[in-house]
């Protein structure tokens, strides 16, 4: 049986809004350890969560990655909430 191990979770893991829409984003990985960062995103209003196949090699490459997914797609990527357009 495994072991249960401690994580590290990064300073800049925590709450994200835009678009009236907000998400938890999680970046952690094993405490101790010289192993990637990990990059899950929640959504408060679903409870559905976006885990990111690969490990990152920092947690700032992990936050980079997450905004730059905002920003390529929109709070919708992790949502679901498509933002009304308006003309």
């Amino acid at each position: 049986m495994e072991e249960d191990r401690d994580f590290e979770h990064s300073p800049l893991s925590g709450s994200f809004s835009r678009d009236s829409e907000t998400v938890d984003v999680e970046i952690y990985c094993y405490a101790g350890t010289q192993e990637p960062w990990q990059l899950v995103v929640i959504d408060l209003s679903s409870g559905g969560c976006t885990a990111w196949k690969e490990a990152l090699a920092t947690d700032q490459e992990a936050y980079a990655a997450f905004t730059a997914m905002v920003e390529a797609n929109g709070m919708a990527t992790f949502t679901g909430v498509v933002p009304l357009v308006q003309h």
